[in-house]
């Protein structure tokens, strides 16, 4: 069968400089990345679990944010993903904080391996310009971005998180490894499905939903060209373990809860939007999906593409995403059936387009006017990683990625005198404080957790009743002495710390036998910000 024009069957060939420059723009992204700070609210489990392990020298297999690994694990967050306990055992292997093993050690080598399991990709799909696409490809990720579910969000923000690590590189590395198998039928290829099956399960229980849509993508195309021992020993390579593992994890923890299932269930159009975004960046994004096979290399490449594109389509239609929600009980994180497919790569190729012409000249002109006809339209029309929009801070020097002020006051509670039991604080300094130590022990790590506890509970309305009295807020909102008097004994509560600011919240722990003993004054002088500290007598 003939390849296009300019198409090598083995998939191109990069020159030496070629693979320099794809080495040049991952170190450079494994520098950014230390620079680059987005906190998300997820980060207190995922880091917060490598600190237990940092510090302790255990794996927790049960609950360590509300209780000390004794209540049993959340069935939204089943022991499964590792990769956590890898930066934890690498923090004290190193002698250093959890966060700074995470953020300054790990997180750069992730963002080098992510770079390049993109370009790897590239390479063996790109019929012509591999250097060009992969370009285009990564100013995909950097400019399009935002507050939302974009792609570019999950890459440098959010590598440290298993799932960041997982659409970025694990899924541009699956297609290529069945690429290679479906070429080569090489058993190197089948291991390196193996290990990577195996890889992306210590990531994210999410792997569990995307790689059959991915490898059942991949697989149908086969079996419509005749190569169904091909397809079928793929697909047991690389569902075998992960389907296995979350499998077993669900009978011995259970499912999530019918409240917690129900939390942001997104239907198609939204699903869309989140991670293709609108307007012209919608539209390139669209081109990508429904024109990649025709533009990918011929044979597995283009077929492959075909594959993931159809499937994806499928999963977009109307109603569709919703009745696999009522099906299985895992809507809340549907609206990630997009990262199956590798969307920068194909987003990529829409710059290796052939035209029938003989002038080379012209078709290469071609294609550098399109890729960068795209990527000013993505620094027009979409929102940067950098940018504030994407809840992105960029720093002077590399630091954890905690907003200052917030890492400033939960360091220094951590630091004070107190007494026996659990921490109250705002919720923004007990959502910092399980990121830099389990000896320090909070109220409410963070109430989007309680669904797994039953909201109604005591166990849930105490927390969320001390909250509110620790923020402070409209008077109407706030709790009467006796139902804080209630919560505060128990709960345990050892000390309280407020703004100090928060008069209501000082003057009723005095009245309930607290003792103010400590004062963090503001960032700024005579600016809010101060805190202080009361210890029970």
């Amino acid at each position: 069968m003939a390849g296009r024009p300019g198409e090598h069957p083995g998939g191109a060939v990069a020159g030496a400089w070629q693979s320099a420059y794809a080495l040049l723009i991952a170190g450079g992204a494994a520098v950014a990345s230390l620079y680059l700070a987005r906190n998300t609210p997820d980060d207190i489990y995922y880091v917060g679990r490598s600190v237990w392990v940092a510090e302790r020298d255990q794996v927790p297999l049960n609950d360590f944010l509300f209780s000390e690994n004794v209540l049993p694990p959340m069935a939204s967050q089943p022991p499964v993903a590792s990769v956590e306990v890898l930066a934890g055992a690498l923090a004290r292997l190193l002698s250093l904080p959890a966060a700074s093993a995470t953020w300054y050690v790990l997180l750069p080598i992730m963002a080098v391996l992510a770079v390049l399991a993109l370009w790897r990709l590239v390479q063996r799909w790109a019929p012509r310009r591999p250097v060009l696409a992969f370009t285009v490809a990564v100013a995909f990720l950097a400019l399009v971005c935002g507050p939302d579910a974009a792609l570019g969000t999950f890459h440098l923000p959010r590598l440290y998180q298993g799932k960041g690590m997982f659409v970025s590189a694990v899924v541009p590395l699956m297609w290529l490894y069945l690429t290679r198998w479906f070429d080569e039928r090489s058993r190197r290829a089948l291991v390196l499905i193996v290990a990577l099956s195996i890889t992306a399960i210590g990531l994210t229980t999410t792997a569990a939903i995307i790689l059959p849509l991915l490898v059942g993508g991949a697989a149908l195309m086969m079996l419509l060209v005749g190569r169904w021992k091909a397809a079928l020993v793929a697909g047991v390579a690389a569902l075998a373990y992960p389907v296995g593992v979350v499998a077993v994890a669900q009978l011995l923890v259970g499912s999530a809860t019918e409240a917690a299932a129900d939390v942001n269930v997104w239907g198609a159009e939204r699903t869309f939007q989140r991670t293709f975004q609108i307007g012209i960046v919608g539209v390139i994004a669209g081109l990508a999906l429904w024109c990649g096979p025709l533009l990918a290399r011929r044979r597995t490449p283009a077929l492959l593409a075909a594959g993931g594109g159809l499937t994806l389509s499928v999963l977009l239609l109307p109603g569709v995403l919703e009745w696999l929600g009522e099906l299985t009980g895992i809507s809340v994180v549907l609206w990630r059936v997009p990262w199956l497919l590798a969307l920068p790569a194909l987003i990529g190729l829409l710059c290796t387009v052939w035209l029938p012409t003989r002038l080379r000249s012209v078709r290469a002109l071609v294609g550098v006017v399109l890729a960068g006809a795209m990527v000013a339209s993505f620094a027009t029309y979409a929102t940067p990683m950098w940018s504030e929009r994407s809840w992105v801070q960029v720093h002077a020097e590399p630091v954890w990625k905690i907003p200052q002020q917030r890492l400033g006051i939960a360091q220094w509670i951590t630091t004070l005198d107190r007494p026996d039991g659990l921490v109250l604080a705002p919720e923004t300094a007990m959502r910092a404080i399980p990121m830099l130590t389990t000896r320090v022990r909070v109220v409410l790590p963070r109430d989007f957790y309680l669904v797994e506890y039953d909201l109604d509970s005591q166990f849930a309305q105490d927390r969320l009743l001390l909250t509110r009295f620790a923020n402070s807020g409209a008077a109407e909102g706030r709790p009467t002495r006796e139902q804080v008097a209630g919560a505060l004994e128990r709960l345990d509560v050892g000390t309280i710390c407020v703004y100090s600011g928060n008069r209501f919240a000082r003057r009723t722990a005095q009245r309930l036998g607290y003792l103010e003993f400590a004062e963090r004054p503001p960032p700024v002088p005579d600016q809010p910000g101060a805190v202080t500290c009361l210890r029970r007598a």
